[in-house]
């Protein structure tokens, strides 16, 4: 049989077959109504399913109605990659609808678009919640997959296009990187060549400066002809002139020159000769600014400090410290950071909710909020143990962490500059602080410069006395010296004495002859231990003095009772190496030391005493009592830093100046870096004293000072009562005649030593009357 033939015999075999649809048309009706009210009843979970995607539905349904019950199977077994593909291009609809989150213009029942995404829970699944490159990257892969499943070979083909772009790719990197490298050699070349130029002309100026600075310092310091400078002679320590009748100095000029066979001070000027005009009541005039330098402060860069700000709070925050810098107080040699501490949260998460109380949903989860249980204040013990953590994170040698800074809200962190500026003592005593505070006293001190750059000055009357410590060359003895200075600078001999000690001989040496002295500077320990008695007596006649007339103290006296004697001028006493004279004779300088700090206040009588070894048996529990103002500088130890501050603190100092002030009227030690008074300043206000006139120490003040008995006068009822119990008791100590004689241990002390000065004079005699006599000539 033809092939013809067969057609038409199946095409007739078909109109034979009986039609299903027509014999069966209400069952097809019942089931079209069944199918319409399952549609409605599952619009809303279709709708939360696959969301705008779901318009696919109906035609999914219809294929596979056509293909299970239209007997339609040759549509999926001719081409299955085409349904595969076509499954894989609905999903990735799916994702590509998920990424739309918008409000659609409709809602179904009690589902909306806006709760499950556009693409409903299947496109949410396959691209996520939001618009990321994860869910970007699935759906992509999605329809690259469909592509591929719907013409593998075609999708071959496209691809070994590409087997040609791999040569390509590499010569292109190769030129590129050619060209790359042209490009930064020549650029090496002109920045080295740029080098080369700038460190030549770094040599030149750095040879150059020096010889400028030179020239123009020299024109600045060119005296007059009248004022050639003369040869200077070293120093050393000045012998006692001899006695002279004691005559008031007369008022030299201003512009006179220093006598001849007197040696000029370096650095002696035309402005070293400017002087504040004498007054009517006294013959000394004061020295004028110009005689010291100016420093001028360097402005530190805002930018700097914020951004060591920013560490500050980072640092903190990595360790758990929530905190904030609320002040920068820049200084001169480090900079205080005010950090405020934060607050330590208790939290939980709760649901949110809409007005009426329904839980808020969106992407299809439910939106929550974290809220505060409880907040309490960091701690400061929190901060202040971080302190090496926060040098580490600021690249800093150490920071010194003040917790809290007195009278404000926030804990001081000090961190060190990166550039120091210097101190001028011509700065400081400048300012509107000191000069307020030398309106009152003549004993008004210059310190330093606060860590946030404020001026810190003091009254010396009210300390009442200064101790201070600090190792070598961490700037004690330039702050002695700053202390001297600005008592010269504001101060005549009529209004103040001074003692100087210095038993290193060459620190205190450069101010012998100047006429605030009562007398030259002390160098022996036992010139200084009879000094030091000498004032114990001074006081003594001092507090007399006052008792007969009912005056309380010295400024009651100066302003009521001066009379015909004149006022009576304070005597200041500055003991540079305390360290020495403990070592040679603690036992007496020790009372008389602290007999000076307790009784002398109200006669005028002040001690400025440093030692660079503050060690408990140097400065004792006795004389740490009676120093209540203290100043240290950089030590060695937390050991030196209690002993001298009763804390720590002093060990992490940077040294040159930089110092802890602790003053009678504060808890807590003050940072400051200490002023700077150069050696030449120091010859310039030296040389202005003594070209005024010598020291005189045969006047009024001196003279008497020096009359005052170091030793028990042969008057003294005492010392005869202390020769009967020495007759009747084998063994005698000061302690024992303090006892007996209901005395004070100083005067106890004085007592043993005449005793044993007389037992020594009668055993050598005994020893030369018993010596049998020499053979004759």
């Amino acid at each position: 049989m033809s092939s013809a033939n067969q057609g038409s015999a199946s095409r007739e075999q078909s109109r034979r077959r009986p039609n299903l649809f027509v014999q069966w048309w209400g069952l097809w009706v019942l089931l079209a109504l069944g199918g319409i009210v399952a549609l409605a009843w599952l619009l809303p979970h279709t709708l939360r399913l696959f969301g705008l995607g779901g318009f696919t539905v109906p035609i999914w349904l219809w294929l596979l109605f056509k293909v299970t019950l239209g007997g339609r199977w040759r549509w999926v077994s001719r081409r299955p990659q085409l349904w595969l593909a076509a499954l894989v291009w609905q999903a990735a609809l799916q994702g590509l609808l998920a990424f739309y989150h918008e409000p659609p213009w409709f809602t179904i029942g009690t589902v909306s678009i806006f709760q499950v995404s556009s693409g409903g829970l299947i496109g949410q699944a396959i691209a996520g919640n939001s618009l990321d490159w994860v869910g970007v990257a699935r759906v992509a892969s999605l329809a690259v997959l469909g592509i591929v499943v719907m013409a593998p070979r075609e999708f071959w083909h496209f691809l070994q296009a590409f087997r040609y772009l791999g040569p390509a790719a590499v010569f292109l990197a190769r030129s590129l990187r050619a060209t790359v490298g042209i490009i930064f050699s020549i650029l090496s070349w002109f920045f080295r060549g740029l080098w080369k130029f700038s460190t030549f002309l770094t040599r030149v100026f750095t040879r150059l400066l020096p010889l400028i600075v030179r020239r123009r310092r020299a024109a600045d310091a060119a005296p007059p002809p009248e004022f050639a400078p003369q040869t200077r002679e070293p120093r050393e320590a000045m012998p006692l002139p001899p006695r002279r009748e004691a005559t008031p100095a007369p008022a030299p000029s201003a512009h006179a020159p220093i006598p001849q066979g007197q040696p000029q001070p370096k650095g002696t000027a035309t402005r070293a000769t400017a002087a504040a005009p004498a007054t009517a009541s006294s013959p000394w005039p004061l020295p004028a600014l110009e005689l010291l330098e100016k420093s001028p402060l360097r402005e530190f860069d805002q930018a700097d400090h914020e951004e060591r700000a920013k560490l500050i709070v980072k640092a903190l925050r990595e360790y758990g410290v929530d905190a904030r810098v609320a002040k920068i107080n820049p200084g001169p040699v480090v900079t205080q950071f005010g950090v405020e501490p934060g607050w330590d949260k208790k939290e939980r998460v709760v649901v949110e909710k809409d007005a009426e109380g329904r839980s808020i949903y969106k992407n299809g989860r439910p939106q929550t909020k974290k809220e505060v249980i409880s907040q309490t204040r960091v701690k400061v013990e929190r901060i202040t143990a971080l302190a090496s953590n926060l040098a580490l994170a600021l690249a800093v040698p150490s920071v010194r962490i003040e917790a809290p800074v007195p009278g404000q809200p926030y804990v001081g962190i000090e961190v060190p500059n990166r550039t120091f500026n210097v101190v001028g003592l011509r700065g400081a005593i400048e300012g509107a602080t000191f000069k307020k505070l030398q309106v009152r006293s003549k004993l008004t001190l210059a310190l330093g410069r606060g860590a946030g750059g404020e001026v810190v000055v003091t009254d010396l009357a009210k300390m009442p006395h200064l101790l201070i410590a600090g190792a070598t060359g961490s700037g004690k003895t330039v702050c002695l010296n700053a202390a001297i200075a600005c008592l010269l600078m504001h101060a005549t001999p009529e209004e103040v004495r001074m003692v100087m000690i210095d038993p290193k001989r060459v620190e205190l040496t450069p101010y012998n002859y100047i006429p605030h002295l009562l007398s030259p500077v002390i160098v022996e320990t036992d010139q200084a231990i009879e000094a030091l008695k000498r004032l114990n007596r001074e006081m003594d006649t001092r507090y007399k003095k006052l008792a007969s007339i009912s005056a309380r103290n010295v400024e009651v006296y100066n302003r009521e009772h001066a009379g015909k004697n004149g006022p009576m001028p304070y005597i200041t006493v500055f003991v540079d190496e305390l360290a020495d004279l403990m070592m040679a004779a603690p036992d007496v300088v020790e009372p008389l030391i602290c007999r000076l700090a307790q009784l002398a206040r109200a006669t005028g009588i002040h001690l400025v005493v440093a030692t660079q070894r503050p060690s408990v048996d140097v400065v004792t529990g006795l004389i740490k009592a009676n120093f209540p103002t203290r100043i240290s500088f950089a030590v060695t130890s937390q050991v030196d830093s209690r002993t001298i501050l009763d804390g720590v603190g002093a060990e992490k100092l940077l040294g040159r100046g930089d110092m802890l002030y602790l003053p009678t009227d504060a808890s807590k030690p003050k940072r400051l870096q200490g002023v700077y008074v150069s050696d030449q300043e120091i010859d310039r206000i030296v040389a202005h004293w003594r070209r005024l006139g010598d020291a005189n120490y045969q006047d009024q003040v001196a003279s008497a000072f020096a009359s005052l008995p170091a030793q028990v006068s042969e008057a003294d009822p005492l010392l005869e009562r202390a020769r009967q119990l020495a007759r009747d008791h084998t063994r005698l100590s000061a302690s024992f005649l303090q006892r007996r004689l209901q005395i004070g241990y100083t005067k106890a002390q004085e007592l043993m030593e005449a005793l044993e000065d007389e037992a020594i004079a009668r055993d050598k005699g005994k020893a030369a009357e018993e010596s049998p006599p020499g053979p004759s000539a």
